[in-house]
């Protein structure tokens, strides 16, 4: 699994690079009326994605690790009923009636 995640990064890396050889012009980016920016068009188009990828990414983490704290309290909490609980069953034994 692991040399498969490394060919899939590799691939990325590979791609980002091609396209930053490919499309490496300066274009203008007007902020405001009067205010214009130069920038590289790959430093553009990398910086949106990684503006949507970082914060999603950081959502999905926090649920997961959320999700995981509560698994294991249910979890913690099940074991210690569970224990509690399988003394006070009641047992099959029937009392014999006098």
């Amino acid at each position: 699994m692991k040399g498969l995640r490394t060919f899939l990064w590799l691939v990325l890396i590979l791609v980002l690079v091609a396209f930053t050889a490919a499309n490496w012009n300066s274009v203008e980016v007007r902020i405001w009326p009067g205010l214009v920016m130069d920038a590289k068009l790959p430093g553009l188009v990398i910086g949106a994605f990684l503006g949507g990828l970082v914060p999603t990414a950081l959502v999905l983490q926090a649920t997961r690790w959320r999700l995981g704290r509560r698994i294991a309290n249910l979890e913690a909490t099940l074991g210690n009923s569970g224990t509690a609980n399988s003394s006070s069953l009641p047992s099959d034994r029937t009392e014999p009636q006098s």
